[in-house]
């Protein structure tokens, strides 16, 4: 049996509705985009790490840091057609890993952990999770939280509290029911060719969470639990928290 290689592709677009170049804002000396490349290229078992981009200005600072970059088309809708877009260009890759580009603080432990429940063929697609320790995350719409069931499969994301809980913390000492999601999703590469040719359905829509049309269609996602601080990006307020994070030496 031959050995499955891996790719992690980091989608990266510089429009944003709050944040709008994003990937190149600097985090001491370093675009956030350069963050999230070196932290991703250090992944275990990873052949082959680069930032699928339709900028030039990303791709410059890319260029500029060593990064591998692939130009995709401007006119795709969403990260995951990057990830599908580079797929196509590398037909010897087995599996894909996608990394959002605004996760700078994305711990290689993570994408290791995605990438074994798809590597040994329990999943098709995987992701990861951490848990909530903050109550005021719950309410932060930009904090995606997700629940799993006892087989380790995701069973619903949402940017709302899940589930529904007449007391908004857990007594002390309990756990969160929820999870914190982790942004990085793992694919065998059929699957992520099939997704990538998905309609949107209306519970992505309705949350804005582009891995609920993989649950709409009957997708399995596998979801493992590592235990580190990982903070998506999509604020000023966010970026200078992770600013803070890097400079203590945290992270």
């Amino acid at each position: 049996m031959k050995a499955l290689t891996v790719a992690t592709v980091i989608p990266a677009r510089y429009s944003a509705q709050r944040l709008p170049g994003k990937p190149l804002a600097d985090i001491h000396g370093k675009p956030m985009i350069q963050h999230v490349y070196e932290r991703a290229a250090r992944a275990n078992g990873v052949s082959l790490t680069g930032v699928a981009t339709d900028d030039p200005r990303i791709a410059e600072a890319v260029e500029r840091f060593g990064g591998k970059v692939w130009m995709t088309s401007p006119e795709l809708q969403s990260g995951t057609d990057r990830v599908a877009a580079v797929a196509r260009m590398h037909p010897e890759i087995d599996i894909f890993v996608n990394v959002q580009g605004d996760e700078p603080l994305m711990d290689p432990r993570a994408i290791e952990a995605g990438v074994e429940l798809v590597r040994w063929g329990r999943f098709n697609m995987s992701t990861v999770m951490t848990p909530m320790k903050d109550v005021a995350d719950l309410s932060n719409a930009a904090v995606v939280k997700v629940i799993a069931d006892d087989l380790g499969r995701a069973i619903y994301f949402s940017r709302h509290p899940i589930p529904y809980s007449r007391k908004l913390a857990p007594d002390p000492g309990e756990p969160f029911v929820c999870r914190r999601h982790v942004g990085l999703y793992v694919y065998r590469r059929e699957t992520l060719l099939q997704f990538s040719t998905l309609p949107p359905c209306l519970m992505e829509r309705a949350e804005s969470l582009e891995q609920l049309r993989a649950l709409q269609a009957g997708i399995s996602i596998g979801i493992s639990e590592v235990d580190f601080l990982s903070i998506g990006v999509d604020t000023p307020e966010e970026l200078e928290k992770v600013r803070q994070i890097i400079s203590s030496g945290k992270a």
